[in-house]
């Protein structure tokens, strides 16, 4: 496994993330907590793209658990069957929405453990929402931050948990709340799984990933 880089790496590699991009935003598309916790969730080995695509009319008639369930299961699949296994999601999304309603008020909890009780919600989905809505640094680790971690030494872990656990402890707190998204976005688009673009990459100097492309 790649050392763990110290302190003084990962605050410079951090700083040049941040300087390339100062307020970086996640891909989905929401308008509230609630198409914001829908978007994740239908997000799963699914792209943000495609997620973006079904959402932006689904989101223009529910954007709320209510009106989601005046939708109803048929009219959400007829909305996401772009979207891969998305009954079992519709199922998921319908029973979310009824359970934010019977126990929430309607409203988006904002603390992991009530969002994970909810159907399809997950640590991963609790944590982007966390982070993205309430601003919480929670870190949520998919296979991007995974890879970026491993390869790098910001995070080295043997699976999602070891690695979030190594980006809340390693990554200095000023770095925190934006951690999520400068990691997502390099995996997705500099540090990619088969040809990582490492001649672009900012943080080259300080990677310690042994197989740089030229």
């Amino acid at each position: 496994m790649t050392r763990q880089l110290d302190y003084h790496e990962i605050d410079a590699i951090f700083a040049r993330l941040h300087a390339a991009e100062p307020e970086p935003k996640g891909e989905l598309e929401h308008v509230n907590a609630y198409t914001l916790l829908v978007a994740v969730a239908l997000s799963a080995q699914a792209t943000d793209v495609g997620v973006n695509k079904a959402t932006r009319k689904l989101f223009e008639i529910a954007d709320t658990p209510q009106k989601m369930l005046d939708l109803g299961e048929e009219g959400l699949i007829e909305h996401i069957k772009t979207i891969g296994l998305y009954r079992n999601k519709a199922k998921n999304v319908i029973r979310m929405s009824e359970i934010l309603v019977e126990r929430f008020g309607g409203e988006v909890p904002s603390s992991r453990a009530a969002l994970v009780s909810l159907p399809g919600v997950g640590r991963k989905t609790a944590n982007v929402v966390l982070n993205m809505w309430w601003k919480h640094p929670a870190q949520a680790v998919d296979t991007h931050i995974f890879r970026v971690c491993n390869r790098t030494g910001i995070a080295p872990g043997k699976d999602v948990d070891a690695v979030e656990r190594g980006i809340e402890d390693h990554v200095p707190a000023r770095w925190q709340g934006h951690a999520h998204h400068w990691l997502i976005l390099h995996g997705r688009y500099i540090c990619v799984a088969r040809k990582p673009k490492c001649p672009a990459c900012p943080i080259r100097e300080y990677c310690l990933f042994e197989e740089k492309t030229a």
